[in-house]
């Protein structure tokens, strides 16, 4: 049963965590606060619920138990005396039971409902977090933690840091923002491009946590990170339907996120690209995102980094068969998006394409340079192994996937690796 009851909290807090915060936020003003009293509420939520079960309206029990959480936290600072009368007055009016027990259900708390506004509160959290204000990297590594649900490991990961460092950049954002008194509110018109490109970049690292979880602790695939950073994406496109860059991150995020019931076998084992069943896709999903992608295209607008990256993942989604794919084309994709974006990483992925149309040797030369930049991101090993164990240097592809398998956490991923280790044997 306790099993039961804490598998289903986890699912909660994935679907819960961002929408608590956001709303908390709104109600008092405070990153710091509605963080500390939303992880408050889950853990008074694990001892409760494992002795009583779960409630009708898990969200809405969380939201009330962070609001007392949060209201007992202004309570305790005398210099907060006067924020409590704003926010226990407003909470008299929107939820009166906040007097009675507090383990009641809320069924009928009211602003529990995450559809009942456009943009609704999660969309201007990340506008806060992604605040110009604070560094890029600050910006996302908030709205991870913030929005996403994230662990400071988890971030820390997805920017190749220690977690100490990572933590001490979320404490200092979140610092910066009370000191600035910077506002949570979708910025103005005027306000909005210097905002977007944090927010988009936070948007998509929540997607990847999601479609390959840093984890090892987690599902292999997190579909509601997915799904939630999908929604906002969405959002942004109802607000700025002229914005390449938003319609090319919807489109990449809907192309990508096609292939997620394909992405792991029955055993639990990473199912690559060129592997996968592709009756298995959700093919209005990618009809939809290469619709997109034909929309920008149209505009004869240059492309940006998302309206590229998606540009290439309507190529792979067109193909019936792997070896359908046309590598050509991809190629030369790789190559307009290494002038907006020449970063190793892309320089990696291109190398992969050019490794079906050029060959493996090929691909090996222009990895070589990468070595360095690369050496603590497990997929640039993955890739050296599979080049290596094509041109038949298995010593040098045990080194590279074992090298890998160090690095990689998600458990998919590893189970994959372990596999093709396994198989070059031993000499």
């Amino acid at each position: 049963m306790t099993t039961r009851i804490d598998e289903a909290i986890t699912r909660i807090h994935r679907a819960e965590w961002a929408r608590v915060v956001a709303s908390l936020t709104r109600r008092v003003g405070s990153l710091d606060i509605a963080e500390e009293a939303t992880a408050e509420a889950f853990a008074t939520a694990v001892e409760h619920w494992r002795r009583e079960g779960l409630p009708p309206q898990p969200g809405g029990w969380l939201t009330t138990t962070a609001t007392r959480k949060a209201i007992d936290r202004i309570r305790r600072d005398q210099l907060g005396r006067r924020k409590l009368e704003e926010v226990t007055m407003g909470e008299s009016l929107i939820n009166p039971s906040l007097s009675g027990d507090p383990f009641a259900d809320p069924l009928a708390s009211a602003d529990d409902d995450p559809g009942t506004a456009l943009p609704d509160d999660r969309l201007r959290l990340i506008f806060t977090c992604a605040h110009p204000a604070l560094s890029m990297e600050a910006r996302v590594a908030l709205t991870l933690r913030m929005v996403g649900g994230l662990t400071v490991p988890e971030i820390a990961s997805a920017f190749l840091v220690r977690d100490t460092t990572m933590g001490q950049r979320i404490s200092r954002a979140k610092r910066k923002i009370a000191e600035a008194g910077i506002p949570y509110r979708v910025p103005t018109a005027e306000d909005l491009p210097v905002r977007l490109e944090g927010v988009l970049a936070a948007l998509f690292l929540i997607f990847n946590e999601g479609y390959l979880a840093s984890s090892p602790d987690s599902s292999p695939v997190r579909v509601d990170l997915c799904q939630e950073a999908t929604r906002l994406a969405r959002l942004l496109h109802v607000l700025l339907p002229d914005e390449g860059e938003v319609t090319g991150l919807l489109a990449l995020m809907l192309l990508i996120g096609s292939r997620h019931r394909a992405r792991v076998s029955s055993s639990g084992e990473l199912v690559t690209l060129d592997e996968q069943d592709r009756g298995c896709w959700d093919r209005a999903a990618i009809t939809e995102g290469q619709a997109l992608v034909r929309q920008r295209i149209a505009t004869g607008v240059p492309p940006g980094r998302y309206q590229l990256l998606a540009a290439i993942n309507a190529v792979h989604t067109s193909a019936a068969e792997a070896r359908d794919t046309d590598w050509e084309q991809i190629v030369t994709l790789y190559d307009q998006l290494r002038r907006v974006d020449p970063s190793p990483i892309v320089a990696l992925n291109r190398a992969v394409a050019v490794a079906e149309l050029d060959g493996p040797r090929v691909a090996l030369a222009e990895i070589l340079p990468l070595e360095e930049a690369l050496s603590g991101y497990h997929p640039f090993h993955v890739v050296r192994a599979e080049l290596l164990r094509r041109i038949g240097d298995g010593r040098g592809a045990r080194t590279s996937y074992s090298r890998a398998l160090e690095l990689a956490t998600n458990s998919a991923e590893r189970a994959h690796l372990s596999r093709r280790l396994g198989e070059l044997g031993r000499d």
